[in-house]
């Protein structure tokens, strides 16, 4: 049985949101750190940290909360593994789907690069579709 780094990666970021944390650990690999990043840029998590510890690296994910008067208050945030290996599912850049009218993300595995729907639209490639978040 192999490793799954993306669902293990979603599944924490899930977790963690529904619990509240304000903080998530992952292991330390490029994908996740690809990954990681676009949900930066996106505004999903607020900052990526790497760590060691016993000679293991992983990364420390952020979760944004806004703080109002009264309380802490988290819009929530739905990841969802399209492709999986047990199933991979592909996408040319025509057919690249729109999530909520183009509010959420679709990120891609392509022969560039890990990126989102909007960048390989503009770029006309497809890939491997491999989450979906909104």
């Amino acid at each position: 049985m192999g490793k799954d780094t993306i669902a293990n990666l979603i599944t924490s970021i899930r977790n963690a949101d529904m619990n509240q944390k304000r903080t998530v650990q992952v292991a330390s690999t490029n994908l996740t750190k690809n990954i990681a990043e676009i949900l930066l840029q996106e505004g999903f998590i607020e900052n990526i940290r790497k760590h060691e510890k016993n000679n293991k690296s992983f990364f420390v994910l952020t979760l944004p909360y806004r703080k109002t008067q009264k309380e802490i208050y988290k819009a929530r945030t739905v990841l969802k593994r399209i492709s999986r290996p047990g199933l991979r599912i592909y996408s040319n850049s025509q057919r690249i789907p729109k999530i909520l009218s183009g509010i959420g993300i679709v990120i891609l595995s392509t022969s560039r690069g890990i990126m989102t729907d909007r960048e390989a639209r503009l770029q006309r490639i497809g890939g491997e579709i491999l989450c979906y978040i909104w």
